[in-house]
């Protein structure tokens, strides 16, 4: 019997086959999992392309963090299909050109809106989707760039990160008296599409390995999406508001 064995599991944010979060929605599946996937705008038709890969036919649902009305629509398309869900995937995030690169003071309020409600306050936006379908031992588990120092070239998509990392906090405290999780996996760099978007992402890929003690490898997501799928699985009933960090161990590090 597999981990995720009779589960009702949603992944947001998958794109490619190199997505993190399609690894996720493979081991799920694999794992015993029932997968539905979520896309958004122009990147709808990319992620059911992308769907086509995995292993058994999914559904696709067009849920845009940005549109208020896709909060009753998927909640009822998802209900009338499963009746209720077990966990969902947040692995959603966006900055504006603007918000990434060298400098940081050129990114105005207008552009920080635009990456704090994608890339960070979507994940309540989620809560307010599909909370109301969970029970007791449901999950929400979403992905995670460490943001507890400044990295370069990061910026505004840290900030992002921060406020995400809160948000998780405050959610653990608000859902955990109905008996459902909220935690973040914090990522080490893995080459995605969206990796590829952040100006300088090759000095992440330079020093990674060198300094995690276990190492690592940026082309394999295969670690972060075991994460994952733990978390969403019964074998973490008393972990809550927490990150964890799948980096080979380079958060744990000095120079």
């Amino acid at each position: 019997m597999g981990l995720l064995e009779g589960k009702k599991i949603v992944v947001t944010g998958v794109l490619t086959d190199a997505s993190l979060a399609f690894g996720v929605a493979r081991l799920a599946l694999e794992e015993g999992a029932t997968v539905i996937l979520t896309g958004a705008g122009r990147a709808l038709s990319l992620t059911q392309r992308t769907a086509r890969k995995l292993p058994v036919v999914v559904d696709v649902l067009e849920l845009d963090v940005t549109v208020p009305e896709h909060v009753t629509a998927v909640r009822d398309a998802v209900a009338t299909k499963w009746g209720s869900v077990d966990g969902v995937v947040h692995s959603i995030g966006f900055a504006p050109e603007v918000c990434l690169g060298d400098d940081f003071m050129a990114a105005q309020w207008s552009d920080v809106a635009v990456a704090m409600q994608i890339s960070a306050y979507s994940y309540k936006h989620l809560a307010d989707v599909f909370a109301p379908l969970m029970g007791a031992g449901g999950a929400f588990v979403g992905l995670d760039f460490d943001n507890t120092v400044a990295w370069p070239a990061y910026n505004w998509m840290g900030v992002a990160k921060s406020a995400l990392e809160s948000i998780n906090r405050y959610l653990a405290k608000e859902l955990g008296p109905r008996g459902i999780r909220s935690n973040l996996v914090a990522a080490g760099p893995v080459k995605t599409m969206a990796a590829k978007s952040i100006p300088g992402f090759k000095k992440f890929e330079d020093v990674w390995d060198d300094r995690a003690p276990l190492g690592w490898d940026v082309t394999d997501g295969e670690p972060v999406a075991r994460a994952v799928v733990a978390l969403l699985s019964d074998w973490f009933p008393a972990t809550t508001g927490s990150m964890i960090h799948v980096d080979g161990g380079y958060h744990a590090t000095g120079a």
